[in-house]
């Protein structure tokens, strides 16, 4: 298994090597475009200590790395894999993307489904070391599809996107068909003032369960504050399992230092409530109910960013979480109070 991981990764890296040897300046001899790969990569490394168990650990959160580019003026692509996602090799993006026209784009591939604010931010975009109940357990979803986005300004930049999935999420393809019709939606409206309305939903299908998603979020960011508030609720199909509610509630704001000489460049205190009730994930019981799979509950969570570079480029996250559960409740081994220190870095 070492071997095989260890294959992998050097197959994964010898792939970025070669690439910028295929760089032009010109695919028709007329118009310059720039072919040269884009590297980036995202390393978050932490150390969590529940209070209540007096237990600790280190983790490797994220060790992310993508190449993106074009081979065409119209034409892009982009590939990102996690070589230690909590210690699993895992292939999150790889699709190409077309742009026939101004504004508009045709996506084919593998990637984050167009829904929600948060569970759509990338690692080095969260703004606590921990994501919120939305991105981790209930919205966060993968999958191979293809998506239509136009992006247009009729006074405000908005931005429409539409996809049809298989519904399976990334680890089921080879051997996956299905007559369901799976898809996701997403609106963006991006008014003065730094106000964002987004509204999406999204269809999915594991293990042949229909799930209905429905999101609605907001946020203001402006003058260094960042307020933001989204809920969502989960519907299962013929009633196979308790409707879900899910909400996450959070306030940032920068302290921006002047002296240039310090290590630190930027202190944003944050405080965050999020909650929701039973959930499952779609996974079977041995009698073919939907498993229960997170259990009733809401959290608070407080900290500070120290950012030594510009913000989400090298950060510090300090955060404590207090997590409140139901009479019934069972917390999973990593959903305890704990106090979190996450260092992440950004290249």
């Amino acid at each position: 298994m070492v071997f095989k991981k260890s294959k992998t990764v050097a197959l994964a890296m010898m792939c970025v090597a070669v690439l910028p040897a295929l760089a032009q300046t010109s695919d028709d001899g007329k118009e310059k475009v720039d072919l040269t790969p884009e590297i980036h990569g995202t390393v978050r490394g932490k150390y969590e200590s529940q209070t209540g168990e007096r237990e600790g650990r280190f983790e490797v959160r994220n060790a992310r790395l993508s190449v993106s580019g074009r081979v065409a003026k119209a034409v892009e692509y982009k590939a990102e894999i996690d070589l230690c996602d909590e210690g699993q090799i895992k292939m999150l993006d790889a699709f190409t993307r077309i742009k026939p026209a101004s504004g508009l784009s045709f996506t084919i591939g593998q990637m984050r489904v167009p829904f929600t604010i948060d569970a759509h931010r990338s690692p080095h975009q969260q703004y606590f070391a921990n994501r919120s109940f939305i991105a981790k357990q209930v919205g966060n979803v993968r999958d191979v599809g293809a998506t239509v986005g136009y992006t247009f300004n009729p006074g405000m930049p908005i931005i429409l996107e539409a996809g049809l999935f298989n519904g399976s999420g990334l680890t089921n393809q080879k051997d996956y068909w299905t007559k369901k019709i799976n898809f996701s939606a997403k609106a963006q409206f991006f008014f003065p003032e730094g106000i964002n309305l987004t509204l999406s939903t999204q269809k999915i299908s594991p293990n042949q369960n229909d799930i209905m998603m429905y999101d609605a979020g907001m946020y203001w960011h402006k003058y260094g504050w960042h307020v933001e508030a989204e809920y969502l609720y989960k519907h299962y199909s013929h009633n196979s399992f308790r409707a879900v509610h899910s909400f996450d509630g959070f306030v940032n704001y920068d302290f921006a230092l002047r002296n240039k000489n310090f290590l630190v460049k930027k202190i944003s205190p944050l405080v965050r409530y999020d909650f929701m009730t039973d959930h499952s994930d779609g996974s079977l019981n041995e009698d073919g109910s939907l498993k229960l799979t997170d259990y009733k509950r809401s959290r608070i969570t407080g900290g500070v960013t120290f950012s030594l570079a510009k913000p989400f480029i090298s950060d510090i996250r300090l955060n404590y979480e207090k997590y409140f559960y139901g009479k019934n409740g069972i917390a999973k081994t990593s959903e305890k109070d704990k106090i979190v220190l996450e260092v992440m870095t950004r290249f």
